[in-house]
């Protein structure tokens, strides 16, 4: 999100296998989560509202559409990406590094990604355009970014226009650089590695 607004950042990274970090996570974030933006002298550790403040200090990007109509389904959309598709999520844990051809997807993260696919055909009919609320990235693409990463990991089979549009967002130059700093990351998480 804040590529897309184009602010510059420091990213700084806290390895979840050190014993200390829970007490560091703690001082970064109040929550304990990450991400946590730190931006003169303000705090915000939850993904939402980190696009909200960056559509506020960055107007100009265009994270949030302009038409009110068209941002309040852009923010009903990105609020339903951050508190649902729980089945999802826990199924088809994200995992950029890995490739699992012809994972059994279960019927609980199946619905999910039917809704998901709902999403995207909708927003893409509606506003026609190569991204979800017209040719330009949002705040809505960028929520939904991990989940075109899970749908590459585990090879799931999508409508055409849902493809290509996770084709698009891969392709995006942040998403690329993303993926390649997630997989310069030395470490390992055991439980991502296991074959399903």
């Amino acid at each position: 999100m804040a590529k897309l607004a184009g602010i510059p950042f420091d990213e700084l990274r806290v390895s979840a296998d050190s014993a200390d970090a829970r007490a560091e996570l703690l001082l970064l974030s109040p929550s304990i989560l990450v991400p946590c933006l730190h931006h003169d002298g303000t705090k915000v550790w939850d993904t939402l509202a980190i696009g909200e403040y960056l559509n506020e200090i960055a107007p100009h990007a265009g994270l949030l559409p302009t038409d009110p109509a068209r941002r309040a389904h852009c923010r009903s959309i990105c609020g339903e990406m951050h508190s649902g598709f729980s089945a999802l999520r826990g199924s088809l844990p994200m995992n950029v590094r890995a490739r699992f051809k012809g994972f059994k997807v279960w019927s609980k993260a199946q619905l999910d990604i039917d809704r998901i696919q709902d999403i995207w055909n909708d927003c893409l009919a509606r506003y026609e355009g190569s991204f979800l609320f017209g040719d330009q990235p949002t705040l809505a693409d960028a929520m939904y970014a991990p989940v075109v990463t899970r749908f590459n990991t585990y090879d799931i089979a999508l409508e055409p226009l849902c493809q290509a549009y996770c084709d698009r967002v891969t392709a995006m130059p942040e998403v690329q650089e993303w993926i390649r700093g997630a997989e310069a990351e030395p470490d390992d998480i055991a439980e991502l590695e296991v074959d399903f």
